[in-house]
């Protein structure tokens, strides 16, 4: 049976860190990359390498911990795609709720736009059945994404003009972040007339290729009152898997996210009307779509409508994707981590020019693999606890 006890408030992100670039390209790679990334999100906490006794990295934590010279107690490798840091702050709030270690790292650092102009091939998604069962019939990474599109399309009434309006906000929202790759305003004109990708999905409803990396520090929440930061607690976090590939996938326009979502809202204590910020992973319009039905804040079939009036747009009820997105800010290939900084950024009240006001929910939701695994954080500020 389920344990159904809940984490509020054990934990709080005490330090975020970030690198990306309007150029889509950084000069660090690898090692090097995620080293500079640890240091600042430390840094950023008023931490050192000495306080971390937690790791948890996508491809190899032995290595990461090896070659920063520590011998963590929690190590963490999970891999579930783009929805694996939000899936790390959970496992880590969860290791620090019952004592297994104190002060965790989480890390993500990938240069597949650098390492393709080197000619040093840049990501490939590693072999398994899809190579056997889906790739040889030409349902690739871009047509497994464009089938739940067209599902939706064809249940619901959706529009590609209303999947547009999910780019045409997300790059209004770039237009704030100084190092987002796009800045230029968008319509939803552009988005239809750029070249059709994988019907019907256009190439401004995919997302970038660049070069970006992130790191988190996650501590319990009574040590963060001593830190430097404005208090960030995870209220409540979920994670669920029902398929891999597409075509296994019960039913094309529901993920897991109409669970994971009300889980984590339940453990938080909070609704989906709480929320002021969604940090929703946005690989395609599609996924930033079906995020926002499946969670709650749309009744299914009308997230197309609500988009197309502008709700997520800067000034609109519901913020979505404030740093510009993985569809205009980057998209170094596992993208959850830059909703998790942004999301903590904002609880801070440190967001800038693209700040929301009065804000003290957010909720960073990762999306892995074929719209396959989903994790839902909720994170708020102090005075949400």
């Amino acid at each position: 049976m389920r344990s159904t006890r809940s984490l509020r408030g054990e934990a709080a992100i005490v330090g975020i860190a970030e690198a990306a670039s309007p150029t889509g390209e950084l000069p660090a790679r690898g090692r090097t990359l995620e080293a500079q990334v640890i240091k600042a999100a430390l840094d950023d906490a008023g931490l050192t390498l000495a306080d971390v006794d937690g790791v948890a990295h996508a491809d190899s934590s032995l290595d990461l911990a090896e070659f920063l010279s520590i011998a963590p107690a929690f190590t963490e490798s999970t891999y579930t795609g783009g929805s694996g840091y939000e899936l790390y702050v959970e496992k880590a709030a969860a290791a620090i709720a019952t004592g297994l270690a104190e002060t965790i790292v989480i890390v993500y650092a990938a240069t597949p736009r650098s390492d393709r102009k080197q000619g040093l091939g840049g990501w490939v998604e590693p072999a398994g059945p899809r190579d056997e069962f889906e790739v040889p019939y030409g349902l690739g990474l871009m047509g497994s994404y464009a089938l739940a599109a067209d599902r939706h399309m064809s249940q619901y009434g959706t529009t590609e003009e209303q999947l547009a309006s999910i780019a045409v906000a997300t790059r209004q929202w770039a237009g704030f972040n100084p190092m987002a790759r796009f800045t230029d305003p968008l319509t939803v004109d552009d988005v239809l007339a750029s070249p059709r990708i994988c019907s019907p999905l256009h190439q401004l409803d995919c997302c970038l290729v660049t070069d970006g990396a992130g790191a988190i520090v996650v501590t319990s929440t009574e040590r963060a009152k001593d830190l430097r930061n404005p208090v960030v607690p995870v209220l409540g976090a979920a994670s669920l898997h029902s398929h891999n590939m597409i075509h296994a996938m019960p039913d094309l326009t529901v993920t897991p996210g109409a669970i994971t979502g009300k889980r984590a809202l339940d453990h938080a204590g909070v609704t989906a009307g709480d929320v002021g910020l969604l940090m929703g992973y946005d690989s395609f319009t599609i996924t930033a779509l079906l995020h926002l039905e499946d969670l709650g804040f749309v009744p299914k079939g009308e997230a197309g409508a609500f988009v197309a009036d502008g709700n997520t747009r800067p000034g609109g009820s519901l913020p979505m994707n404030t740093n510009g997105g993985g569809l205009s800010y980057t998209h170094p290939g596992m993208y959850g981590i830059f909703l998790l900084t942004e999301a903590v950024r904002q609880l801070r009240g440190a967001a800038g020019a693209r700040q929301i006001q009065d804000l003290e929910i957010a909720v960073a939701h990762g999306s892995g693999q074929f719209l396959s695994a989903m994790s839902t954080v909720v994170l708020g500020t102090e005075a949400a606890l």
